[in-house]
């Protein structure tokens, strides 16, 4: 079967490298998507593994349409029996992109009367009650190609179900994770986020390094699937998981000005699992005699003037702090478009990501300090 791993623009690589580090088969590498094949176990082991795809979802037709009509009897002629039960709750996303189809809600409502009408002629019956489970069905729509999905997750894989307590912009967890794996963090060498906010990164650092899969402590839609095994396809895929756990603590140090986001931080670490350091202390206290570590932070992007005017004092702050440490690696991501002229010095290497909607760049420096 053809499963689809959608993420983020820009990390459509760390998904596929995730992916064939689990032992997956890659098909094929697209936008803002990876494909990949395998059985309903290796959805399972997909959903509770992957750190830094946004959704899983499991592929039942593709076919072209460029005309409602042809839609319709596209969606119409999967046989949907197979999958939803006569009570199953329907739910339609949709999405499209180049396609002579671009009214997204019209292709809701007509793919939803196609699987209505298949089921009332399968099941015989002249209504659908839809008080059983929601299942979630995405029509997603690019250059006249339909593909039509079953959503394996429900809440997007970025709800690792630790944080519940949020602060100003937070960053979404499986970009955290990503920032750790693009920087090559391994959970073998001192980490530090000195303005760690609710606590993400240190925590999804913490359990890359104890081999935690991220999805261990969630629910998943998929888990509600008679037709693929249900729970007990999950059951199967939560004991490998504790089972290849690694226990320990790592050297991670989460730090932030705020006490508040530091008490915060203490509640998700223990919540998700795993053990951190955290300290409540301005940029100004950051040192360690420790050498080779990694940095990593998200700090304030700086939106309206007296904002900006703060956040480019930080950037100068950071960097001066930064180059007191022994050859640690900095990988920092933010909106500001002049960061690095404020910073003060020109990356090793930048990435195009997005955070929360907004176009950002992920700086990294690898050098040793001047």
């Amino acid at each position: 079967m053809r499963f689809i791993a959608t993420c983020k623009i820009g990390l459509e690589s760390v998904v596929s490298l995730e992916l064939r580090r689990l032992g997956i088969e890659v098909e094929k590498v697209e936008d803002a998507r990876v494909l990949f094949l395998g059985d309903y176990q290796t959805m399972a082991k997909a959903c509770l593994w992957l750190r830094t795809a946004e959704r899983v979802l499991m592929e039942v037709a593709s076919f072209e349409a460029r005309s409602f009509e042809e839609l319709f009897q596209g969606v119409k002629a999967v046989s949907w029996r197979d999958y939803l039960k006569k009570d199953s709750f329907i739910h339609v996303n949709g999405k499209s992109a180049k396609s002579t189809l671009f009214s997204v809600s019209d292709c809701q409502r007509i793919a939803k009367k196609a699987i209505v009408e298949n089921l009332m002629a399968a099941y015989r019956t002249e209504r659908l009650p839809e008080t059983g489970s929601e299942v979630i069905i995405e029509i997603g729509i690019l250059r006249d190609v339909v593909t039509v999905a079953l959503d394996c997750c429900g809440a997007g894989l970025s709800r690792r179900g630790y944080r519940t307590y949020n602060v100003a912009a937070p960053i979404a967890e499986t970009l955290g994770a990503a920032m750790l794996l693009l920087s090559h963090y391994r959970g073998d060498r001192p980490l530090i986020d000195p303005m760690c906010g609710s606590g993400t990164m240190p925590i999804e650092a913490a359990m890359i390094a104890n081999n935690m899969a991220p999805g261990l402590n969630r629910p998943f839609a998929a888990e509600e699937w008679e037709f693929a095994g249900g729970k007990s396809l999950f059951d199967r895929a939560r004991q490998e998981a504790r089972e290849s756990r690694i226990d320990g603590r790592p050297d991670i140090l989460g730090s932030d000005i705020d006490a508040r986001s530091i008490d915060l931080c203490k509640k998700h670490a223990k919540k998700a699992g795993v053990m951190v350091n955290w300290k409540t202390a301005p940029l100004k206290e950051l040192s360690t005699d420790k050498s080779g570590g990694l940095i990593v932070c998200n700090p304030p992007y700086g939106e309206r003037m007296m904002e900006k005017r703060e956040a480019e004092a930080l950037y100068r702050e950071m960097r001066h702090k930064f180059d007191e440490l022994d050859n640690w690696q900095v990988s920092v991501i933010t909106a500001y478009r002049d960061f690095e002229r404020i910073y003060g010095k020109r990356a090793d290497k930048r990435r195009k990501l997005s955070n929360g909607g907004m176009v950002c760049t992920m700086y990294q420096y690898f050098k040793r300090n001047d």
